[in-house]
């Protein structure tokens, strides 16, 4: 006999009725979270009372960002970066030691394969921007230093675009390099000083941002991967402490620990720089 309990739709029953047509040799993981999926859904549309006109003009936000994407642009990383999922997603996933570097969002603009660099080379191609140093070194929680360590950087140019963003206009691979460590962990490159941009908000979350009154804005920051044997990897941001977005930026990206200390370089240095950056980063173990 069939179990009509579970068969039929019941507004009051509905995430148990849907969650019950899961067949059994669904995978437990995807059970556990589809059924846990459903319930918050069906509670939040009971909640909220949706209409049905309002449900669709969501089916057709969904839609319009499936449209957006594109080889280089993943509309749908946006509209988790702006709602915060991304870095709770993050944040659950990378709890680490005191002391720890603290992970970050990865962004949609790193690029694989980066050019590899030595140390003290330059990575601002357009010449654009005021000449940042950046160095310091890669440690354990031991304080003891990690050599051979991946420094993977890259950031947007002075006029707040990627070069991915500007393909013919900026050099390929412009403000992108990789790194290693020396023997005392350390690392340095030249680069611009970073400013504050906007995330693409010509597609639907921009819209969505707009509507919600929050403007699109990220702080100004550098992007690093770092990734040395026998540790986790680690990616995550510096930011400059005087950026007026540093307290709303756009995706949540900013952690109190990863505020940097950029400071303006003595005159007429030889290499020009006129913004140092010493910053360190400590690496959990595996």
């Amino acid at each position: 006999m069939i179990d009509t309990t579970a068969a039929y739709f019941d507004a009051g029953r509905s995430a148990a009725i849907v969650n019950a047509r899961m067949g059994p040799e669904t995978d437990p993981r995807l059970r556990e979270v589809m059924t846990i999926f459903v319930r918050h859904l069906h509670a939040a549309v009971r909640e909220a009372r949706l209409t049905g006109e309002e449900w669709m003009r969501g089916i057709e936000f969904l839609t319009a960002i499936g449209q957006m994407c594109s080889d280089w642009r993943q509309e749908y990383v946006l509209f988790s970066d702006v709602l915060g999922v991304s870095m709770l997603v993050d944040a659950l996933n990378h709890q680490r030691p005191e002391g720890s570097t603290e992970n970050t969002v990865l962004g949609p603009f790193h690029v694989a394969k980066a050019p590899r660099y030595a140390n003290g080379a330059n990575i601002c191609l357009d010449g654009k921007g005021e000449k940042m140093l950046v160095r310091g070194r890669i440690t354990d929680n031991a304080g003891r230093p990690v050599s051979g360590a991946s420094v993977d950087v890259w950031q947007a140019n002075d006029n707040g675009f990627y070069d991915v963003q500007q393909p013919g206009v900026q050099p390929a691979m412009n403000l992108r390099g990789i790194f290693t460590t020396d023997a005392d962990g350390s690392y340095g490159f030249y680069s611009v000083r970073p400013r504050f941009y906007p995330i693409p908000d010509d597609g639907p979350v921009g819209k969505l941002l707009a509507m919600l009154g929050r403007h699109p804005n990220r702080a100004a920051h550098l992007h690093f991967i770092i990734e040395a044997k026998g540790y986790e990897r680690v990616v995550t941001h510096i930011f400059t402490p005087d950026c007026p977005y540093l307290a709303e930026d756009a995706v949540f990206g900013v952690k109190q620990s990863l505020i940097a200390d950029v400071r303006r370089a003595e005159e007429n240095r030889e290499d020009g720089a006129l913004w140092l950056v010493d910053w360190d980063f400590v690496l959990a173990p595996h």
